[in-house]
């Protein structure tokens, strides 16, 4: 998506005035859902990463990112999707050059807690996980290597309200798995303790609940907006996630 080497794409950054921006997806998603996100961002003279989340482990995933995130210079405004928040929180602690966090739907943990605590019961994955998961491989019980894949049938009623059919077909089919253990795996000190942040609340999602994001986003202090969009608002919606990124990144001195 984005054509330029990394020192390129700093420079480039640089000669702009505006801070890169980074866009880590969740579960279930790959860079791709970011799709009209880095077009507008790109035509309003931002320069663009969109990470490949490995989807492995918490800690894992987190430094992976964090690493490309030392091969860029300047200010930079890191964005998480879903497992993303988790993933974001981890990986720019201890990042200097991370000025800005901004959390779509997202989770935003604490030291100590995991994605899968955090949805709570009244999750649409809070259920028997037999019914809405498929598990590679199919063995069970799953152990913490488990690929977990949602349902074609939890796509369409939870994880995708707010997109099309056709949509919801495709990303059913496209989908990356996250692993068992990368849901469950503790949080460690997350960079929101220190870093300034930005909440994109869906008051329609079901994976993540409005109550459960609301709770994080007001604990992390962050600046909040809500919109009328489910959990993949970044793909219903990114006029407005545009809007909050570029909040974020206007914050930067």
């Amino acid at each position: 998506m984005v054509s330029l080497s990394s020192a390129e794409s700093a420079a480039q950054g640089s000669r702009s005035g505006k801070p890169t921006v980074v866009l880590v997806h969740g579960a279930w998603a790959d860079a791709s859902s970011w799709n009209e996100v880095i077009e507008r961002l790109q035509e309003e003279g931002y320069t663009v990463r969109a990470v490949a989340n490995p989807l492995r482990s918490l800690s894992g995933d987190a430094a992976y990112v964090k690493a490309i995130l030392d091969t860029l210079t300047g200010p930079i405004v890191l964005v998480g999707h879903s497992y993303g928040g988790a993933v974001i929180s981890n990986a720019a602690t201890g990042s200097p050059n991370v000025k800005a966090l901004v959390y779509v739907d997202a989770f935003a943990p604490d030291t100590g807690e995991s994605a899968t605590a955090l949805a709570g019961p009244d999750s649409a994955l809070s259920v028997d996980p037999t019914t809405i998961f498929d598990f590679v491989p199919a063995t069970l019980p799953p152990t913490a290597d488990t690929d977990i894949y949602l349902k074609k049938s939890t796509v369409f009623a939870s994880f995708a309200n707010g997109l099309s059919a056709d949509d919801k077909a495709v990303l059913s089919a496209s989908q990356r798995p996250a692993t068992v253990g990368a849901l469950n795996e503790p949080s460690g000190t997350p960079a929101w303790q220190t870093i300034p942040s930005w909440y994109l609340l869906g008051t329609e999602d079901k994976i993540i609940p409005p109550s459960v994001q609301r709770f994080m986003a007001e604990r992390a202090g962050s600046t909040i907006t809500e919109f009328d969009e489910g959990h993949v608002g970044l793909m219903t919606d990114p006029k407005t996630v545009i809007r909050v990124i570029e909040s974020a990144a206007k914050s930067i001195r």
